[in-house]
């Protein structure tokens, strides 16, 4: 079953074209790495997985469906890449505002909120003001508010900006057992490293378009064809008029 469906998807603004022509599919379970220099379109492409954009033309369609319908958010935990979040809440305070946001039970909120704020290595943290945290530390707070609901679909826009090795380390193992549980991630990364080591799948977009698609399997990673060398290439590719 394909989680997201995007058919020949284009988005404009004003005479400006962010994504040409984009088609990706991405299966149950699978982990996508969407890469790209900065204004490549992968932040306008996330928005219109979100709902929040409605493409100038194609298709987008997540679990089957408009992803601006309610009950299709409901199965997305979004991470953007620079959140802002009220400074005077605490980490257990934001996700219980979170929570009751997305109607979910309080003891549920309360069992997920202690739950992820061990995993993402924030207990000891849990009851000081967000404005005392590090960006680092903020990260990891937007990655548990991403998985609160337990959902269905992870979209990460930029998940590891900000992060010290070994919260690094700490979050590619979360998302590996996540994959593991069947979940299906979409994350955005200038991590070529990173991506190499979790993703399924890497698509690399350049000027609105997709030039590369394809398994990680595939990516020799002897030196003469790894994910960089894939990453250079295209971006050396001639301007598409």
């Amino acid at each position: 079953m394909n989680v997201l469906e995007l058919d020949d998807v284009s988005r404009s603004f004003g005479g400006v074209e962010a994504v040409r022509g984009l088609s990706l599919t991405l299966g149950e379970g699978q982990v996508l790495g969407f890469l790209g220099t900065n204004g490549a379109g992968k932040t306008t492409t996330i928005k219109m997985l979100l709902g929040l954009l409605r493409p100038t033309g194609g298709t987008v369609k997540v679990f089957g469906e408009d992803p601006a319908v309610a009950a299709t958010r409901r199965r997305i935990g979004y991470m953007p890449e620079t959140a802002y979040y009220y400074p005077y809440l605490n980490a257990r305070e934001l996700l219980m505002f979170y929570g009751g946001m997305c109607g979910m039970d309080k003891a549920v909120i309360r069992r997920r909120t202690d739950e992820l704020l061990e995993a993402v290595d924030l207990t000891d943290a849990a009851k000081r003001p967000l404005k005392t945290y590090s960006k680092g530390m903020l990260q990891r707070a937007g990655i548990a508010q991403a998985l609160l609901a337990d959902p269905d679909l992870l979209v990460l826009d930029e998940p590891f900006t900000g992060l010290d090795p070994l919260a690094r380390i700490h979050f590619r193992e979360l998302l590996k057992r996540l994959r593991a549980a069947g979940k299906t991630i979409f994350f955005s990364s200038h991590e070529l490293g990173e991506t190499e080591l979790l993703c399924d799948r890497v698509a690399i977009m350049k000027k609105g378009r997709c030039f590369y698609d394809g398994p990680v399997s595939r990516l020799a990673g002897d030196g003469t064809e790894n994910l960089e060398r894939i990453f250079l290439d295209v971006l050396a590719k001639e301007d598409v008029k």
